[in-house]
């Protein structure tokens, strides 16, 4: 339904409420499945590289060579994911995927009588993530007008950032000592969340978009701006760790990361009409300029620049990895999960790029100079990158989003112009 004048208007923390409030049995099933999901998750994901080198037996060579592949299929296979929403609908999809996910932690249990099968579920954990995840985002905003969108991405999103929190704090005492009970657990629960997922109200498969490509209607713009966006982000993902063990401890390293998910769990929700109603080109200097700031502020290498970097760097991806998600949304022509699909697409091969180029950047500063220089250069990246994006303004109209009772996603039509409402 249309907002009202007064929700726009509105403080956004009375704001988000109002929309949440409108949240239905379901959707508040699927938020709390975005808990547990990463819950459960990353009770073991974070622990595959010890786990895999110190109680299996692996070169780290090949740990992170798994690892890598693990990633790429996790972020890039969500396209894969998309599309198959839209030939088959959205719940579906989702326990199709979650039936994979529970099959990888059960074969995890198995490696550790076989450890080769580890390996290979690994990457069926990963296989099932990418399916359900465009899924899920098209399902919570099914039907949902442009005001309340935001909103409701934003609450799964600190919902899925608080399972990431959680998980490894409840699993780090067992990982190495009691793995098997861990396994156990881990796949206990994602049984409980596929049975829930079971029960979810159906929607259509759009078997008339089902012929187009998997590429077919990108919105260039936010693709290219997302994938961007995660280049020059997980440059702190990848390489804050040992630059920050290095110069305080593994300990405060956690604090650095607790701290970033308690500001993306806070902060996104509360800031999310602001961010609808933000111009884009807007956001991406705001996005852009974040990131920049936080990662010259991680350059000091003191313990106060590292929690301040990372505080900044977190507002610079909560402004940019919603803005992005939105824009697409409304410039594509596609499904809802086909464009959630194209965004993880982009999200892949920036993380990719940035593992890739990233690494070759910090190994050469590390040896020729100071890793503070790595983090500098990355600073740069995000000053000079951005404007290229701006130019491709113009020529990436937006398109009416599809609607249609019967679609498993569609967005309600936009105004004459091509803007959201309310913007």
């Amino acid at each position: 339904m249309p907002g009202t004048p007064v929700a726009d208007h509105a403080p956004s923390g009375n704001g988000l409420r109002a929309a949440l409030s409108t949240l239905d049995g379901p959707l508040r099933f699927l938020l709390l499945s975005s808990f547990l999901i990463p819950l459960g998750s990353f009770m073991v994901l974070p622990f595959m590289s010890v786990f895999l080198h110190e109680r299996l037996g692996m070169g780290l060579g090949t740990v992170g060579v798994v690892l890598a592949v693990a990633s790429l299929v996790q972020f890039s296979g969500g396209i894969l994911g998309g599309a198959l929403a839209d030939r088959i609908g959205l719940r579906r999809t989702m326990l199709w995927a979650l039936v994979i996910r529970t099959a990888g932690f059960f074969g995890l249990l198995l490696a550790l009588r076989w450890p080769p099968l580890a390996v290979g579920a690994l990457v069926l954990t990963c296989c099932g993530a990418a399916l359900y995840l465009p899924a899920n985002k098209a399902y919570l905003v099914h039907g949902v007008d442009d005001e309340r969108r935001p909103a409701f991405l934003s609450a799964g999103n600190a919902a899925l950032n608080a399972g990431m929190a959680v998980g490894p704090l409840i699993a780090g005492p067992f990982v190495l000592s009691s793995p098997g009970w861990l396994f156990v657990a881990v796949t206990a629960l994602f049984v409980l969340v596929t049975a829930g997922h079971a029960r979810l109200p159906a929607t259509a498969a759009q078997q008339q978009a089902s012929h187009q490509g998997l590429l077919t209607g990108t919105a260039v713009l936010p693709f290219a701006a997302n994938a961007l966006a995660f280049y020059l982000y997980f440059h702190f993902q990848h390489f804050l760790a040992v630059y920050a063990v290095e110069r305080a401890s593994s300990t405060f390293y956690s604090l650095v990361l607790l701290l970033c998910f308690v500001l993306v769990i806070v902060v996104q929700p509360l800031a999310s009409g602001l961010i609808r109603r933000m111009p884009y080109a807007m956001a991406l200097v705001a996005g852009f300029a974040g990131l920049a700031a936080g990662l010259a502020v991680l350059a000091i290498g003191t313990r106060p620049a590292l929690l301040a970097g990372g505080a900044l760097i977190t507002l610079g991806d909560i402004v940019l990895f919603l803005k992005n998600d939105l824009e697409a949304l409304r410039r594509s022509s596609r499904s809802d999960a086909v464009v959630f699909g194209q965004q993880r697409l982009a999200a892949g091969l920036g993380a990719c790029a940035s593992g890739v180029l990233g690494g070759q950047l910090y190994g050469l500063t590390e040896h020729t100079a100071s890793t503070s220089w790595f983090w500098l250069l990355a600073a740069v990246q995000c000053l000079l990158l951005p404007p290229v994006l701006l130019a491709l303004r113009g020529g990436t109209p937006a398109h009416p989003h599809p609607h249609d009772d019967d679609d498993e996603g569609a967005l309600r039509p936009h105004d004459t112009d091509g803007r959201v409402p309310g913007r």
